[in-house]
């Protein structure tokens, strides 16, 4: 039967054929129980292989939208309860994955709102700062609510449409939301290796073909330094690059010996990426989360040295390393203007950034002040220095109404 013929089963981020049969039992619980097949052909081998992986790479226990093009009464959020897929391959002939999905179906979005539990406290620090609790849901999602007092609001627009941010999150409260499942991944972190996006963390990650996106902020390895750092502005991606280093400005990271998926939720994810610096290594944990404008770094070192996180070319700029950041001195081209920082006491780089001495562990986040120095409140600097120290992680449940 043609490719075209079948209708989509999505299940997160994971795309696979819509099946015939969609079996529910109801018992102290309501689960769902799938059952198909992915072939090639009509699937390349590579788009095959590709589901293979990622349907054995769902995680049990997260939160996600099950959505169906033939039986979209059906669409509802589920959890992963089991996964089982069977490859088989006949040598230049056919290759199949035959697969099992077992699920405990939390409702449909008329029935249940997503709480965000936005867990533990602000940023240690060494500057006194009690940072900015922030909050940035999927675009299209409805009814937010944080008890009786509302947080205020601000619209950052990316490559996936206009994100709603919400700002000043009244302490120990799980904001709750509704959204459509169809809806649910608009404005997703995304980590992508070899141009295609991986669901999960038991993936293979190639150390040099990924890119960390989230519509606002997209990082890929640069071809002349560490990282090229784009952020979304006027319409369009506005490319810098950075280096990072574990041996002094002198000696910048090139290339990464293995990356590694640490977490890869929509809302939040983080890659390790692992260089070795013969004796010992170097470790960096990028993290990106829905919403944010600056990507965060933590990198560690086996051996005292001096770290850093820089522009890769000297680009003017004005130090406030006594309160956590520094940033371009006038607009860019594109009317922005670079700013990074850090946590902890460090020293302004020359080139724009910051750099530690004599130690094993360097915290860093790297952003843009879209509008420069007529940047929206939320979007300048120290807006940005403030919601890097009061990030707190996040964890989505399904609750009844």
């Amino acid at each position: 039967m043609p490719q075209g013929d079948w209708g989509d089963l999505k299940i997160g981020r994971l795309l696979l054929r819509e099946t015939f049969k969609e079996a529910e039992s109801v018992g102290t619980q309501r689960t769902l129980d799938l059952e198909g097949q992915e072939s090639s052909p009509p699937l390349t081998r590579s788009e095959l292989v590709w589901r293979h992986d990622n349907i054995t790479a769902l995680e049990s226990g997260t939160v996600m939208p099950l959505t169906f093009t033939d039986k979209p009464e059906r669409n509802a959020y589920v959890n992963v309860d089991s996964v089982s897929a069977d490859y088989t391959e006949w040598r230049t002939d056919v290759v199949t994955s035959d697969w099992k999905l077992g699920l405990t179906r939390l409702g449909s979005d008329s029935e249940v709102d997503l709480q965000s539990r936005l867990t533990g406290v602000s940023r240690v620090n060494d500057f006194a700062l009690t940072g900015e609790r922030w909050h940035a849901p999927p675009i299209g999602h409805y009814g937010y609510q944080t008890g009786t007092s509302n947080p205020t609001t601000m619209t950052r627009t990316g490559a996936d449409g206009a994100m709603t941010v919400y700002r000043s999150i009244p302490a120990g409260v799980s904001p709750r939301w509704g959204c459509a499942t169809t809806a649910y991944l608009n404005g997703r972190v995304r980590l992508t290796s070899s141009g295609t996006e991986l669901c999960g963390v038991d993936q293979s990650v190639s150390p040099t073909g990924w890119a960390l996106t989230n519509g606002l902020v997209n990082v890929t390895p640069g071809a002349s330094a560490t990282f090229d750092v784009q952020a979304y502005t006027g319409g369009a991606w506005r490319s810098k690059l950075w280096n990072v280093s574990a041996a002094g400005s002198g000696a910048s990271i090139t290339s990464w010996d293995g990356a590694t998926l640490l977490r890869n939720d929509c809302e939040h994810v983080i890659l390790r990426l692992s260089k070795g610096l013969n004796p010992g290594r170097a470790t960096l944990d990028l993290t990106l989360r829905r919403g944010s404008r600056t990507v965060e770094g933590y990198l560690q070192t086996t051996s005292s040295n001096t770290l850093a996180a820089y522009r890769s070319s000297l680009e003017a700029n004005t130090s406030f390393a006594a309160s956590g950041y520094v940033t371009a001195t006038s607009n860019d081209a594109d009317g922005n203007r670079f700013a990074a920082g850090s946590a902890r006491t460090f020293t302004a780089h020359t080139n724009g950034g910051v750099q530690k001495a004599a130690t094993t562990t360097l915290d860093f986040w790297i952003g843009v002040a879209a509008g420069g120095g007529s940047a929206v409140s939320g979007d300048a600097a120290t807006d940005l220095r403030n919601q890097y120290i009061g990030a707190l992680p996040e964890i989505i449940y399904a609750v009844r109404r």
